[in-house]
């Protein structure tokens, strides 16, 4: 337990996002690696250890850390998703395109161009570059 008779230097907010998750079937690792690892340029990283047993698999880039993990149910989140930040959009939707990606175009938002894709187990996922 915290001393609350000494000053806080901590005011209690949120300051970032440490992970997002996304479900994905039993023995879709493959298919993640492929997608996340070779299409987006995601690098996967060592799960740890006591969490092995677990299945799925984790990627990271810069600031961005992605967990994948095995449901026993999967269903896709086809409305609920992570917004990843390209510095060249064309260039990556070229790159999924050629993967046979499909490329679903949205509204315009304002300072962004950005797209939609689906990974391989249907979860969408939104791909975006600042305009300004």
């Amino acid at each position: 337990m915290k001393d609350l008779t000494q000053p806080l230097q901590a005011t209690g907010r949120l300051v970032a996002i440490e992970h997002v998750q996304l479900a994905m079937p039993e023995g879709g690792e493959d298919a993640a690696r492929g997608f996340y690892g070779g299409l987006l340029g995601l690098t996967e990283v060592a799960k740890p250890a006591n969490l092995l047993v677990r299945g799925g698999c984790w990627f990271e880039q810069g600031g961005i850390r992605l967990h994948l993990g095995i449901e026993r149910d999967f269903v896709p989140a086809r409305k609920a998703h992570p917004a990843f930040l390209a510095d060249d959009l064309d260039r990556l939707i070229l790159r999924l395109e050629a993967g046979g990606v499909e490329i679903a175009y949205d509204e315009p938002l304002a300072g962004y161009f950005r797209c939609y894709v689906s990974d391989p187990f249907g979860n969408r996922i939104e791909l975006m570059q600042r305009t300004e």
